[in-house]
């Protein structure tokens, strides 16, 4: 009879221990799977803002046009004022800003907010280095894109070979296209065609005081709005495309306007043509 009250005793207290020992692990188990989801939740509440707005920004939101005209809309006044102080016509200081800064998503226009290209000549001020003709150049870095703006008006009115420019009407913005290359400010012997063709596209003329030219229909417009594109996909290259349409990235970027190989999603890419250039 002890025995057995003895045994019982025994179970009773096994059976206490266990009870006990299991709720204090279904405590341990409750704590760490409160403490996980406290992680998750601050490290959802901590995700910086900045993350998706460069998604937001390196997602284009509609065609390669649209980014243009979204250039075109934010830095028109900007250029206006420029002609008005410098007797640099908008037109061109716009078109020059759309080539030089791939329409402000180049690698320059992003890293120092230089919207034309220019280098360190003469300069002591913030400088990034970037490939271009050579390997690292030294170009000027800005704080905002309007400093970049009042640079190169500077630099084309200080500078004697760009004189006889400022003897042409405002309104001539060929002369100027032409007139850049010849005084040296590019070497791509199509530099003047490529700003014509996007003043004329975009009426840039308009922002220079007189009355925008009438656009006539024209053969090399239809050719190029016939021509076979493609839409920039995530994870594409200008490499990658020219590779898969038999063409090469140096013809990409000619008849594309583009001033360096940077592209966004959601781009639309003219794959070829015969007669635009």
């Amino acid at each position: 009879m002890f025995k057995l009250k003895a045994i019982q005793l025994i179970l009773s207290l096994f059976l206490l221990c266990a009870l006990s020992s299991c709720g204090s692990k279904k405590k341990v188990a409750s704590r760490k799977s409160e403490n996980r989801r406290e992680v998750v939740s601050k490290r959802n509440k901590d995700t910086p803002a900045e993350v998706n707005n460069n998604v937001r920004q390196r997602t284009s939101s509609g065609s390669y046009a649209d980014v243009v005209q979204e250039y075109i809309d934010e830095f028109a006044h900007i250029a206006i004022e420029e002609m008005q102080l410098y007797k640099i016509p908008a037109s061109i200081t716009l078109a020059q800003g759309i080539l030089e800064s791939g329409a402000g998503r180049g690698t320059l226009s992003q890293r120092a907010n230089n919207h034309f290209g220019i280098k360190c000549h003469d300069w002591d001020g913030d400088k990034v280095y970037h490939d271009d003709d050579k390997s690292q150049e030294c170009f000027r870095k800005y704080n905002d894109p309007k400093f970049s703006y009042r640079d190169h008006s500077l630099f084309l009115s200080t500078r004697r070979r760009y004189a006889d420019l400022f003897e042409l009407d405002i309104e001539y913005y060929e002369g100027w296209a032409k007139g850049l290359r010849s005084a040296g400010y590019a070497t791509d012997r199509m530099y003047p065609k490529k700003l014509i063709d996007l003043i004329e596209r975009y009426n840039l003329d308009k922002y220079d005081g007189g009355k925008p030219r009438k656009r006539n229909y024209s053969p090399e417009v239809a050719e190029v709005s016939n021509s076979p594109k493609y839409v920039v996909q995530k994870g594409d290259t200008l490499y990658g495309i020219a590779k898969r349409n038999n063409t090469t990235v140096e013809i990409l970027k000619e008849i594309n306007n583009l001033s360096d190989t940077t592209i966004s999603i959601g781009q639309e890419l003219i794959l070829q043509t015969t007669s635009r250039f």
